[in-house]
């Protein structure tokens, strides 16, 4: 374990609780372990490596959140998530590929949510043609696919742009046609995303 991530998982798991894990494992089910540490906590130790490690680069970022995500822990993923909105300037369209490995192995929202939203929704709204493009694919992609969250995620990633007052309406009506189509296409978790992002703007 790189030191960074030594320091992260140590300092998640001083900070653990067994009441808030047992509620935590309540909560979201046991396809995850659990530390019992509090979203605030997880939020400061994120910020307290970042002043420990300073000058983290694109592939420090990428590397160190793969290697948090690699266990699943709720708190370590969690981690991984909040460092990658931290370094959102940071990443490119190629990272899709990973993050996509990340959405596929998240199993609950509380990680899709943030990573469609904050990361991937964020990274969009700036890239430019030709990664915009691509990345236009990677999500369609999502959209069509048989993972429920994933598809969740496809949706999500257009909030951004509508609260910031610059969504597409015609991209978002092909995501939300292409999650229609899927194999079992808008489960109730997929109806909640298309209402949220319509709720902010959406047509």
């Amino acid at each position: 374990m790189s030191d960074p991530a030594e320091f992260i998982d140590e300092s998640l798991q001083y900070e653990s609780s067994w009441e808030r894990a047992e509620d935590h494992q309540r909560r979201y089910g046991t396809g995850l372990e659990y530390y019992g540490a509090s979203v605030g906590a997880v939020r400061g130790t994120v910020r307290n490596a970042e002043r420990r490690y300073p000058g983290l680069g694109h592939d420090d970022v990428t590397a160190l959140a793969a290697e948090l995500w690699a266990r699943p822990v709720f708190e370590r993923r969690l981690a991984a998530v909040v460092l990658l909105q931290s370094f959102v300037p940071l990443l490119r369209h190629s990272d899709l590929t990973r993050i996509e490995g990340f959405l596929r192995s998240a199993q609950v929202p509380d990680l899709v949510d943030p990573l469609a939203i904050d990361v991937v929704g964020t990274l969009l709204l700036r890239l430019k043609n030709p990664d915009a493009a691509r990345a236009r694919t990677v999500v369609d992609r999502w959209a069509a696919a048989e993972d429920a969250l994933l598809r969740r995620a496809a949706v999500l990633v257009h909030l951004p742009a509508f609260r910031a007052g610059e969504g597409d309406d015609a991209a978002f009506r092909r995501t939300v046609r292409l999650v229609s189509s899927a194999r079992q296409g808008r489960v109730p978790t997929v109806e909640d995303a298309v209402a949220l992002v319509r709720a902010s703007g959406a047509g």
